[in-house]
């Protein structure tokens, strides 16, 4: 393999190209003006010209390779890494230019090739693609990884070499924190996941994070196993509700004992003769609110395992919507909205239900960009409560033309996703693929399936920078040279991820089980 990739390097060449010094004609002497001449310079990097889904594809999917460039040969060769040997050839269809980039793309569709291995693409002229591998299930290590990211994110608690490897530590943060506003006044608030390197914990951060993986699994069940190697692993309780209970028992202890409220925030600050400090952030109307909604979601999916703890998370969460309720001045409407659409279906009390209706008369659902608008929306769709059925089915005609909207935009991209990442970043991106996610429930539609197979496509590597944005998937990933930027580092969007993923997971493999 490391023959392989050294032969190629000359080959290698990218969609912007860099000049060849021109030959001195002179003869051969030189006159400087007594300059110490410099040569730190960074050598211009090449990416290839072939983009390819780095990770790889699974054995029975769509299989497309991007070639980037004007001129370009008629057909490509898929190579055994192993052996060097051309075991595939296809042809390269014009497609045109990117507007966006500027870049001219054509496609190679081998999707008939089935034989598992690892391969790479190579073409006249361009040179070869990254390595790839096709398999049965290519992304299953993957997508227990992203799920594994939270273990690794836990505060309080020790982390073994045997579960966490080289992310193995001793228990942090678990001395009591002081209120910032007040420092006589501590409280025992260890646990949480980590959002930055600094170890903070943050409730509206907590909150999205967590109505993502419980969308995911709520959504998706059977994908969510119980040996993904955390701690409570082989217990009997799918590892994701396991995670998200650890960030559960966190939120519990950042509510006020007496009214209800919730703490937004814990931080750490070093000082050099006490060592580090954990401050606790005051009471905000967004924390309190979306603990409210959080906390009755979780509620009603953790039921069937453990009652009395989802109860109490229940309890918690009414206390919290109360508090919220006696300052709607300052609580926003959307997230009212949602908090009250996850009480309704927990609880079934009309209080909550007419809080919904007043919310959905008074402001006419139109697009789903905002979270908490979506997220109420699916969960008023998905109550066993009694509903109004002109809402519901109002509510389902936005979400077909919100699935609409974002497979007609992808299949208007040359790269075959619903918007320009480096323009729009992949926060952005990833959201447009949540809903897609979600519709494709609703109306499992084959061609909204393949939107989304070729959203990974792109973020693992088949995009114009040829970079995965996920952690050590991949031969160039976000995890060589920016770990900040890769997706399964950033809390909120890998629980879009796995949302993503999970839908992905379900079509590629267990619906044809």
């Amino acid at each position: 393999m490391i023959c392989i990739l050294l032969g190629a390097v000359s080959a290698l060449t990218g969609c912007a190209y860099a000049n060849e010094p021109a030959a001195d004609a002179g003869d051969g002497l030189f006159t400087t003006l007594g300059l110490t001449p410099e040569f730190d310079y960074e050598v211009p990097e090449s990416l290839p010209s072939i983009l390819v889904d780095q990770q790889g594809y699974a054995v029975s999917s769509s299989k497309i390779a991007l070639f980037c460039g004007e001129e370009l040969p008629e057909t490509f060769e898929i190579i055994d890494a192993e052996s060097g040997q051309s075991v595939y050839t296809g042809r390269i269809e014009q497609k045109g230019r990117d507007e966006e980039t500027g870049v001219s793309i054509s496609y190679g569709d081998f999707t008939s090739f089935q034989t598992e291995g690892i391969y790479y693409i190579e073409a006249a002229v361009i040179g070869q693609s990254y390595a790839f591998e096709i398999a049965e299930n290519p992304y299953g290590e993957l997508y227990d990884a992203a799920l594994k990211q939270y273990y690794y994110n836990r505060c309080g608690l020790t982390l073994s070499t045997e579960l966490a490897g080289e992310a193995a530590h001793n228990a942090c943060h678990t001395k009591e924190a002081q209120m910032k506003d007040e420092a006589s006044v501590k409280l025992d608030v260890s646990g949480g996941w980590h959002v930055d390197e600094s170890g903070t914990r943050d409730i509206p951060t907590g909150c999205s994070t967590v109505n993502h993986l419980l969308l995911a699994y709520e959504l998706y069940p059977e994908v969510f196993g119980d040996e993904v190697g955390i701690p409570e692993s082989g217990n009997g309780i799918p590892d994701v509700l396991d995670e998200v209970r650890y960030e559960i028992d966190w939120f519990l202890k950042m509510q006020d004992s007496r009214s209800g409220a919730v703490y937004s925030a814990v931080s750490s600050a070093d000082n050099a003769a006490l060592g580090y400090l954990l401050y606790i952030d005051s009471v905000t109307m967004d924390a309190t609110i979306q603990f409210a909604a959080t906390m009755a979601k979780f509620s009603y999916l953790y039921q069937t395992y453990d009652r009395e703890f989802a109860t109490k998370c229940l309890q918690a969460a009414d206390r919290a919507y109360r508090y919220a309720g006696q300052y709607l001045a300052d609580v926003s409407p959307e997230e009212y909205f949602y908090a009250s659409t996850e009480l309704y279906r927990a609880t079934g009390n009309y209080g909550y239900h007419n809080a919904v209706r007043a919310y959905l008369s008074e402001n006419p659902v139109t697009d789903m960009d905002n979270n908490f608008i979506f997220w109420g929306c699916v969960t008023y769709l998905s109550t066993r409560q009694k509903v109004d059925v002109d809402t519901c089915d109002a509510l389902i005609k936005i979400l077909m033309l919100e699935g609409e909207r974002i497979s007609y935009a992808s299949k208007n991209s040359r790269f075959l996703v619903s918007m320009d990442e480096q323009k729009n970043g992949s926060a952005e991106l990833l959201k447009d693929i949540t809903r897609l996610a979600v519709v494709d429930h609703i109306i499992t539609n084959h061609e909204y399936a393949t939107v989304l197979q070729n959203h990974l496509h792109y973020l693992l590597g088949r995009n114009l920078q040829s970079v995965s944005y996920l952690d050590g998937a991949g031969e160039r990933n976000y995890a060589n040279f920016n770990e900040k930027q890769g997706i399964m580092n950033q809390v909120e969007l890998n629980a879009e991820l796995v949302l993503m993923m999970s839908s992905i997971m379900e079509e590629l493999y267990l619906v044809e089980e």
